[in-house]
């Protein structure tokens, strides 16, 4: 008759033996971490926390009013050779949608309707953009808003960066601006 013995176990199957179960719970407990911040940003995203960082309220183009903001308050982030971009929201007024065919930003004033900037997308009343920011800007620039009305006309109103987006201009200055 031929006795069963145990195969001696090694140093690592016991430790596992011992702790997998703490291990598991460290799995579970680690996304938990980051879940304000996943909550934060979606409140942003669905608008229930405004339109972001540094609300500027009430910037009046011609007949409209308009409130506009940034994403959030960070300096313009690297996207590949593209170069920095700065994410913008803005709001029409209740009563102000009438009228407005496109709504543009751009830094610095536009020469004509061809060179506008970056459109807005999406509702009235929560678009969206990605503004190019040039590292060579200089940190006093304005941020051009352009209202193209259904008429054809082009209407405009201009908000200084550093009042937009004071991270921005930070990192402007950091970067030297123009010589």
């Amino acid at each position: 008759m031929s006795q069963a013995n145990p195969l001696p176990q090694g140093a690592l199957k016991q430790w596992w033996l011992k702790w997998r179960f703490h291990l598991n719970i460290l799995l579970i407990l680690i996304p938990l971490g980051f879940m304000p911040k996943y909550f934060a940003d979606a409140s942003l995203f669905r608008g229930d926390s405004g339109l972001g960082a540094n609300l500027i309220q009430g910037i009046q183009v011609d007949r409209w009013r308009l409130d506009l903001a940034e994403l959030r308050d960070e300096a313009p982030r690297a996207d590949g050779p593209a170069g920095h971009f700065k994410a913008f929201n803005a709001a029409l007024c209740a009563t102000c949608t009438e009228g407005v065919k496109a709504i543009y930003l751009r830094v610095g004033k536009p020469r004509s309707l061809r060179a506008a900037g970056t459109i807005f997308f999406g509702a009235p009343y929560r678009m969206g953009t990605n503004l190019p920011i040039p590292p060579r800007t200089r940190p006093d620039a304005d941020l051009w808003i352009t209202l193209e009305g259904w008429d054809g006309k082009m209407y405009q109103a201009s908000v200084p960066l550093a009042k937009a987006s004071p991270a921005t201009a930070a990192w402007l200055a950091k970067q030297g601006g123009k010589k």
